[in-house]
């Protein structure tokens, strides 16, 4: 494997988690990486600190990603430590991870969950990547972060799911609009996962862990580790083809 010198990612919601793991094997595959986190500073510094002691470069920055008037901000926040930290005015990749689940059947959805889903799964990608355009290098690589939800379903995630639906289109039309400044933009959509998500109910209902793992081809659940060496390979040169692309990284569930 070659290592690039000074590709910057930005991995949202880097802090725990799969962004976490995301963060760490951007980090293996060559890149200095920028994570942001929304409340556990403590838990972001960790990730950092791993990846300087590693020999990569890395920082972390606040953000809530359901708020979009901060998004300029931000923008100008980032823009000032790619400059001061890492001695460039450019990403070379965008990964739109950061996120929260929520549990509710259909018909007792309430609208402030549903708005909650919407501001930060639908209007934080869309309007965090639209900010940070101007800091994107022409042949950069976005990846936004699905669920397999929007393959299968489960009672109580219908509004998490056609959210993460929504996202898929977004990439296709983005990977669209930004194919002019060869732009690449993939969607990784992992399946259930063994992390603190939603409760960490995947992790620890020994039930639910056993339905899925025998629903899946390779006969487990996912670890964090299963998803970002994906989200790594689609930021490099490696998948330099690779564009407007759905790769569901969920093990062979319900196959």
């Amino acid at each position: 494997m070659t290592n690039t010198v000074n590709k910057i990612v930005l991995v949202t919601g880097g802090s725990r988690g799969l962004g976490k793991d995301m963060a760490l094997q951007l980090a293996k595959k060559g890149f200095d990486v920028i994570l942001t986190y929304q409340t556990k500073s403590e838990a972001a510094q960790e990730v950092v600190n791993e990846i300087n002691t590693s020999g990569k470069k890395a920082f972390a920055l606040q953000l809530d990603v359901a708020d979009a008037s901060s998004f300029n901000q931000f923008g100008n926040t980032l823009a000032t430590t790619l400059k001061n930290e890492f001695h460039t005015d450019k990403l070379s990749a965008l990964v739109n991870n950061a996120g929260v689940g929520v549990h509710a059947s259909f018909a007792e959805t309430t609208m402030e969950q549903f708005d909650s889903m919407v501001n930060i799964h639908l209007k934080g990608a869309f309007f965090l990547t639209q900010k940070l355009l101007p800091l994107l290098q022409d042949g950069a690589s976005i990846v936004n972060i699905s669920s397999g939800l929007t393959r299968f379903s489960f009672n109580g995630y219908a509004a998490y799911a056609i959210m993460k639906a929504a996202i898929e289109s977004l990439s296709r039309y983005q990977a669209l609009e930004l194919g002019a400044r060869k732009i690449r933009v993939n969607t990784v959509a992992p399946g259930a996962i063994e992390t603190d998500f939603g409760g960490g109910a995947v992790r620890d209902n020994q039930d639910l862990n056993n339905m899925i793992a025998s629903n899946t081809a390779l006969g487990r659940v996912g670890l964090p580790d299963d998803i970002g060496s994906v989200v790594a390979f689609l930021c490099s040169d490696d998948s330099k083809w690779v564009n407007a692309q759905r790769l569901e990284v969920s093990g062979g569930f319900n196959i």
